[in-house]
């Protein structure tokens, strides 16, 4: 078994739906699962659709815009598939019921009961083109795979209760309808055991193909994209950048955590516990290599990699008596945050002060009205946070040059700079 994963630039249009079947063609023959998302922005479209639909708004014409636009991507693969389309339409007409109704008293509720229509969508497209064009195929709804708890936009797994749903619809025992490869499913949604829809929050559809590769103890995970991998910079902003060929699970997490968009956490945890490597490839360069994560480490220190996080401000926060900032102190200020769900990229303290970089959002700044009513606040505004893992002088020379360094921090592998922006 493999499991592939296809993101929503990557079906966004006929062409994209015609290019997941080319990839397959050269894996033909294998057990292969498709998780897919939702297609190009309708999952921007469908969190204006719920927002609108709970303050009251007519949302009727902004779910045909939607209908029209998926029926002409359908219809452009698989021209009069009629059954196909029914099947479609069908779950268009049961949104329209839902938002027919009247919301709940639960808005993230509301959220994941709407939103998760774009998966559906999506998958019923890919899945009708690839039964003509492969002329095999089947579909699974993630809901019946996926068992989470009721913590919607951000659902937690129930590991024990997926992994009996899942051995039960992959099983081919008497009475069991076969499973014909590929398979395709969402990314991003389950269900409670009320059969409640979830969604699984940030880089949903990533970590779906995670929790299905480890329930089924998955050969490989590969995650298709329209760049050739992952790099050590943003190519947008470093001309230079090389390709990361081979990292460590421990090495991506950590990018991860100082702001790498390179994969989250929450993907890799499950693909470590089972040892299973993750590949991130290009669908428009089949034969590119590609980046590879796997308990491997002896490739991390070969490349420096730059994260740079704009937008940043930092606060010093000070008791107003002057007393050293103790424990005291800081189990109330982590409080705080937390309340504030505002992550902290980077402390540092003193004898009278505590220092943090958070990003420079809404929330972080009625977080410093709070702590200014117990302490005294200073912050600077339109920092940038520089971190260069297995870094060297002369790169952190070029990165720093005429620039005002406000805080620095190193270890034996990472350097982390606060730069006032110039």
């Amino acid at each position: 078994m493999k499991v592939f994963k296809f993101g929503g630039a990557s079906v966004k249009d006929a062409a994209g739906v015609r290019n997941v079947a080319r990839v397959l063609k050269r894996f033909a023959g294998e057990e292969i699962l498709i998780v897919v998302s939702a297609m190009g922005k309708t999952t921007n479209a469908l969190e204006r659709v719920v927002w609108d639909w709970r303050a009251g708004k007519d949302v009727r014409e902004q779910v045909d815009v939607l209908r029209q636009q998926h029926l002409a991507v359908l219809q452009e693969v698989v021209p009069e598939f009629e059954e196909a389309e029914a099947w479609l339409l069908e779950y268009f007409n049961e949104l329209e019921e839902l938002l027919g109704g009247t919301p709940t008293g639960n808005a993230d509720q509301d959220y994941d009961q709407v939103v998760s229509y774009g998966e559906l969508w999506s998958t019923q497209i890919v899945s009708a083109f690839l039964s003509i064009e492969l002329e095999t195929c089947s579909w699974m709804d993630a809901r019946d795979l996926v068992r989470t708890d009721a913590l919607h936009r951000s659902a937690r797994v129930d590991w024990e209760a997926s992994a009996a749903l899942v051995k039960e619809q992959f099983s081919s025992g008497d009475g069991q309808e076969a499973v014909h490869y590929p398979v395709v499913t969402q990314g991003f949604i389950g269900a409670t055991e009320e059969g409640f829809t979830t969604t699984l929050g940030r880089e949903g559809s990533d970590f779906s193909a995670a929790i299905f590769a480890y329930l089924l103890d998955a050969e490989s995970v590969t995650i298709w994209k329209d760049v050739p991998g992952m790099f050590n910079a943003d190519p947008n902003r470093f001309p230079d950048t090389k390709l990361l060929s081979h990292i460590s699970y421990r090495e991506a997490i950590e990018l991860s955590y100082f702001g790498a968009s390179v994969i989250h956490p929450r993907t890799l945890q499950p693909l470590q516990q089972k040892h299973i490597p993750l590949y991130v490839r290009s669908f428009m360069d089949l034969d590119a290599p590609g980046s590879t994560i796997d308990d491997r480490s002896d490739s991390d220190s070969l490349i420096p990699s730059y994260i740079i996080k704009p937008k940043q401000l930092l606060i010093s926060i000070t008791p107003r008596d002057l007393s050293f900032v103790v424990e005291e102190n800081l189990h109330h200020i982590f409080g705080l945050f937390a309340r504030a769900n505002v992550r902290i990229d980077l402390m540092q303290n003193s004898a009278l002060a505590f220092s943090v970089v958070v990003d420079d959002t809404p929330g972080s700044r009625v977080l410093i009205e709070e702590l200014s009513r117990d302490y005294e606040v200073r912050y600077n505004e339109d920092c940038e946070l520089v971190t260069v893992r297995h870094y060297d002088e002369p790169t952190l020379e070029q990165l720093t040059q005429g620039r005002e360094v406000l805080i620095e921090q190193r270890s034996r592998v990472t350097s982390r700079t606060v730069l006032k922006r110039s």
